[in-house]
């Protein structure tokens, strides 16, 4: 839970900031003089990623490739939504990470003897092969879900910006939330109660 939320720092960092974006004047300086609250809360949200990769490399002297792609994505399409003060980009952002997650996701199923949740996971808890696929299989199905949700929101028509803001921090969050416990519930299917003590002494001793 713990790293889920460290995960969904940076948007909680931009959503803070496009909220009250009014109050914090000093932000608003050079080409953000007159820039609206979006564009401020993408330009906060680059040096914030960027942060988050710096002291997550600090805690566990290793980098996630998913917090690189991120990162990478964030300063190529945050800049652009900055450099050229369109919102569309930054709209985009969470539908590309997520798709290029599902891409890595689903063409870990064919590359190499273990998909990338079995070698996330596999330290943890032994599972059948079948069963790391079908977990595999379901995440890919989350992030095409997840991508293609954004796109409904940003761009349908039927949200504002402000609600597409909202649904960025809450919505992904509470998507993520639900899917990570029905994995549980599906893990706890497949999972003896031994595998399942060791694997919550591992995931508390990372916390």
């Amino acid at each position: 839970m713990k790293k889920l939320l460290f995960d969904f720092f940076p948007i909680a960092i931009f959503f803070a900031v496009y909220k009250y974006a009014d109050k914090l004047s000093f932000l608003k300086v050079g080409p953000l003089e007159n820039a609206e609250n979006i564009i401020i809360a993408t330009a906060i949200l680059i040096p914030a990623t960027l942060f988050q990769v710096v002291y997550a490399y600090w805690k566990t002297r290793k980098i996630e490739r998913m917090y690189l792609i991120t990162l990478a994505l964030v300063v190529v399409m945050g800049g652009a939504t900055v450099i050229l003060q369109d919102k569309v980009f930054i709209q985009w952002k969470p539908t590309v990470v997520n798709w290029l997650f599902a891409i890595a996701f689903l063409g870990s199923e064919f590359v190499g003897k273990k998909n990338i949740l079995e070698r996330m996971m596999g330290g943890q808890i032994e599972l059948p092969k079948n069963i790391w696929s079908r977990l595999n299989y379901l995440w890919t199905g989350f992030f095409v879900f997840a991508g293609a949700i954004n796109i409904y929101v940003a761009f349908s028509g039927q949200f504002t910006e402000e609600q597409w803001v909202n649904f960025k921090l809450f919505g992904m969050l509470g998507l993520t939330l639900v899917f990570v416990i029905l994995q549980g519930l599906y893990l706890a299917r497949h999972v003896n109660a031994e595998q399942l003590e060791q694997f919550d002494s591992n995931h508390n001793a990372d916390k």
